[in-house]
């Protein structure tokens, strides 16, 4: 398939290159950014970094895909023209199908790429979920193929159920990333290297892999030792929003496990 983008971000900059490995021609890249089309186009050897919405449209593309952050995707799709019958799909996990209504004579989809990001690591697509959602049946099996060529894992999500999916995946990945990074200025601050805590995560995910998450919590929180949790509070005493939100997990804690 010939395949467009809009936007140049780290989702874009992995999909195009997975979807071009698997034998996609991607035909244009548009960013606001010159030099973030300039170089993602660099990458992928048929594609041509375009300055306007409007030369995109010019352009031939059997599915343009709308990679923007989430508060930019309803002002693209207000100044989005295609030719009629085109495909356009975001690839975003909040918002629903219904952002791209104004976007005349196209046919609208979600393509949506359940994984974290970042341009200096790579992904491996075979192991990424991607939930899909369109209008009608045949933009939805196109959508489908186009996926399934990346992806062995290819699922057909409604709007609504994706926000819910995206809202775990918030304290799944982006929560569980921020409390990481805590207690790594935690041992910085001790003196004692990062490396001592990576067995120590690397177990707890593979737990809560095998097992329900809450019916496997440990820790002070859930035996209820108070004398080491006050330690603890003492210990972030210079540390104010910590400790809150220490106080916070804990009482979440001790409540789920009350009901498990």
């Amino acid at each position: 398939m010939k395949i467009a983008f809009i936007g140049a971000g780290n989702v874009a900059w992995h999909l195009s290159q997975a979807l071009a490995a698997a034998g996609h021609e991607i035909t244009a890249v548009y960013s606001r950014s010159a030099t973030s089309r300039e170089a993602l186009a660099r990458l992928l050897p048929a594609a041509k970094p375009v300055a306007s919405l409007a030369e995109l449209a010019g352009m031939a593309a059997d599915i343009i895909l709308i990679a923007v952050p989430d508060a930019v995707i309803a002002t693209v799709a207000q100044q989005l023209q295609v030719p009629p019958g085109t495909l356009v799909a975001h690839t975003s996990g909040s918002q629903p199908l219904a952002i791209l209504e104004d976007i005349n004579g196209a046919r609208t989809g979600v393509f949506y790429p359940l994984q974290t990001f970042s341009k200096a690591k790579a992904v491996d697509f075979k192991a990424v979920p991607l939930l899909i959602e369109a209008r009608d049946e045949q933009a939805l099996q196109k959508l489908e193929q186009l996926a399934q060529s990346i992806s062995d894992q290819v699922q057909r999500v409604s709007s609504e159920a994706r926000r819910q999916l995206h809202l775990a995946a918030v304290f799944a990945c982006n929560f569980t990333n921020h409390l990481l990074g805590i207690s790594r200025e935690l041992l910085q601050e001790a003196n004692l290297p990062p490396g001592l805590l990576q067995p120590l995560i690397h177990e707890t995910i593979a737990k809560a892999a095998l097992h329900p998450p809450f019916e496997v919590q440990t820790g002070p929180a859930v035996r209820h030792d108070e004398n080491v949790i006050a330690g603890h509070l003492h210990l972030l005493a210079q540390h104010p929003r910590y400790s809150e939100l220490y106080r916070q997990l804990t009482d979440s804690i001790q409540a789920t496990k009350n009901k498990v």
